[in-house]
């Protein structure tokens, strides 16, 4: 089993994949149950969950919930939920409530220091939970961003010691939507309302014009990654 402690990142290089299928095959047959799919029931979470599901029907899922999404995004969990029963979905979450945030750093801090509430309400909460797993699966894809670029698809995940599996680098955006209605699969409620990429409620807003797919997250601020993959 290739893990952060034990493979050398060169080693890392060397593996590559026709397709996404084969990626994912690999990696259950690598990791079996040390393996986890964070998923943030965007677009690409709807291919992947689908791709999934027939490799690994009782997948382990998990949903870095920081209590500020939108309310379309509980919908979509649970319509995945109900299209998919034998997932084991697990919802995660910060041990400080958004009152105590408020009262140790001021209010609305996503506002003043977005780092910082990324840090708290995502980055903690995940860190926890892959000391769980060998590896962990995402949605990155590099078209999405000049900062995801460079992904490959297994990827030595400094930030939270584990190997981190990237079945869909080579996808754009409009095989992502080609697949979403040729499988005719749930999806996001805000992806039709100019939202391409979604976080928290209080940090996402439509795209407009030529902006990039991820334009809509953090305006104002020199911020681009909620840090989760980010070393």
């Amino acid at each position: 089993m290739l893990t952060y402690d034990s493979c050398p990142e060169e080693l890392l290089k060397t593996i590559s994949f026709k397709e996404s299928m084969e990626c994912l095959k690999w990696a259950y047959k690598e990791y079996g149950e040390e393996i986890v799919y964070a998923c943030s029931f965007g677009a690409e979470s709807s291919v992947l969950l689908h791709l999934i599901s027939k490799i690994k029907p009782n997948a382990r899922i998990t949903f870095i919930d920081t209590s500020l999404h939108f309310k379309e995004t509980y919908e979509i969990l649970n319509e995945v939920k109900e299209k998919y029963p034998d997932f084991q979905i697990n919802s995660i979450y910060t041990s400080m409530s958004l009152e105590d945030q408020a009262n140790q750093y001021g209010e609305n801090l996503w506002e003043r220091n977005p780092n910082q509430c990324c840090q708290i309400r995502k980055i903690e909460p995940l860190k926890n939970e892959l000391k769980k797993y060998k590896a962990w699966i995402s949605g990155l894809r590099k078209s999405q961003s000049e900062t995801r670029a460079n992904i490959e698809y297994i990827n030595m995940d400094h930030k939270f010691k584990t190997i981190k599996i990237c079945p869909l680098i080579h996808w754009n955006w409009e095989e992502v939507w080609m697949y979403i209605k040729v499988h005719d699969l749930p999806y996001h409620e805000l992806h039709d309302k100019g939202y391409p990429s979604i976080g928290c409620k209080v940090c996402t807003k439509p795209v407009t014009g030529d902006g990039d797919l991820r334009s809509g997250r953090w305006l104002n601020h020199q911020k681009t990654e909620c840090g989760l993959h980010m070393d």
